[in-house]
């Protein structure tokens, strides 16, 4: 594999995504931080070179870069057991993967980030209105994933995959978006199920 470069800032979730999924695996990646409360990845340096997009994680693969939390973290567990082989188990964890960045993140992260980056007092009018609704797809989703966990162990086939690497990243942290996870009984227990398996690494290792 090619030398492996992550762009990121460090408490990212979906840094962290690709971290976790590196540590699974037992492949090394070399780190580069920036910090996006200051603007780095608006720079042109970073905007020519980097990302055009202003976002990270990228992942820099030699040469080439990547972006997208759960495309880097297929490129790094293409051919592994954390992708399931059977065709329907391996849909199954890419449709979680897909949910989890279309109804998940944009409310659990959104909201983490707006109370403990931004700051509450901050909030833009617009932020402001938009917080009842973020609160409620916030908890929708982490019912619907309750349900889910309450049947199964893992999101897909039935054992640890990308899904739940996707999904833990922001899921952990939800409390900070003022999500109470004691209200998910499955969702936590699945928490600590994934944490205690090995090579697991916390958000800020």
């Amino acid at each position: 594999m090619a030398n492996l470069i992550l762009h990121e800032y460090a408490r990212s979730g979906n840094c962290y995504k690709i971290r976790l999924t590196a540590a699974h695996l037992g492949i090394p990646i070399e780190r580069r931080e920036y910090d996006i409360m200051a603007g780095e990845t608006r720079s042109p340096a970073f905007l020519d070179a980097v990302n055009a997009n202003g976002r990270i994680p990228v992942l820099q693969v030699g040469d080439d870069y990547l972006p997208e939390s759960n495309a880097a973290c297929c490129y790094l567990a293409d051919g592994s057991d954390l992708i399931p082989h059977d065709r329907f188990d391996r849909a199954d964890m890419l449709r979680w993967m897909f949910w989890e960045q279309y109804n998940h993140e944009p409310n659990v992260a959104t909201l983490r980030f707006w109370y403990g980056w931004v700051g509450e007092d901050n909030l833009t009018d617009l932020q402001r209105a938009m917080l009842p609704a973020k609160h409620a797809a916030g908890e929708a989703a982490l019912t619907l994933m309750d349900e889910h966990l309450s049947r199964t162990p893992f999101f897909a086939g039935g054992r640890f995959s990308l899904a739940d690497i996707a999904l833990y990243a922001y899921t952990h942290v939800a409390e900070g978006g003022r999500f109470e996870l004691h209200l998910y009984p499955a969702v936590e227990a699945w928490l600590a199920r994934v944490a205690d398996l090995p090579g697991h690494i916390a958000i800020d290792a």
